[in-house]
């Protein structure tokens, strides 16, 4: 589905663009340009006035609050460095922007970001993030199952693989909600908060 409209009280979620996480390379969009977007937007939503969440994941240094479960795919273990998990400094600074910390792949699930955004009348939410597939698809799923509008900005956010990007992008967000550029997306912002 094609970029439409935007909902009065949409909120920008940004996810996972942390120092550990945007350190590794980016497939299709390097990391450098998915930060770039990312923060052209959230500077977008806030002069209308509008919220920026930052989401960022982190773990206790042990891993006990981690997600358990046998994967085939080794996780990483032992210590991440220092300051891992702290936003990337393009986007942070703004005191009214909302942080929501997560230990899963998806923002919602036991985090408060639902109640954060319901408080504020959100209807709707504009995506960004790193990884495409993990992060950003789990986010997404979840807003549509909450019952928000969900749009993808298919430009501001990579995966390792480019496949596995593609694959969100052509196979899954379709069905989740509507898709466009950062710029397409910060042009309809300007139109819809013009009045």
């Amino acid at each position: 589905m094609a970029l439409t409209t935007l909902d009065p009280r949409t909120a920008l979620v940004v996810i996972d663009l942390q120092h550990g996480i945007v350190a590794s390379p980016g497939q299709p969009y390097t990391t450098t340009d998915v930060v770039a977007r990312s923060a052209e937007l959230a500077d977008s939503f806030r002069s209308h006035g509008l919220p920026v969440v930052l989401v960022r994941v982190s773990f206790a240094a042990d891993g006990s609050d981690a997600a358990p479960g046998r994967t085939e795919t080794s996780r990483g273990r032992g210590t991440p460095p220092e300051g891992w998990d702290v936003i990337v400094d393009e986007l942070a600074g703004h005191p009214e922007d909302i942080t929501v910390t997560k230990r899963n792949w998806g923002a919602f699930y036991g985090t408060d970001l639902d109640l954060q955004l319901r408080r504020r009348g959100i209807t709707q939410i504009v995506l960004t993030g790193v990884a495409t597939s993990i992060g950003v698809e789990s986010t997404a799923r979840a807003a549509h199952e909450h019952g928000y509008h969900v749009t993808l900005a298919t430009d501001a956010m990579t995966d390792l693989d480019a496949d596995a990007h593609r694959n969100s992008v052509e196979r899954i967000f379709p069905r989740l909600g509507e898709t466009g550029t950062a710029a397409e997306i910060g042009e309809l912002l300007a139109k819809t908060h013009s009045a």
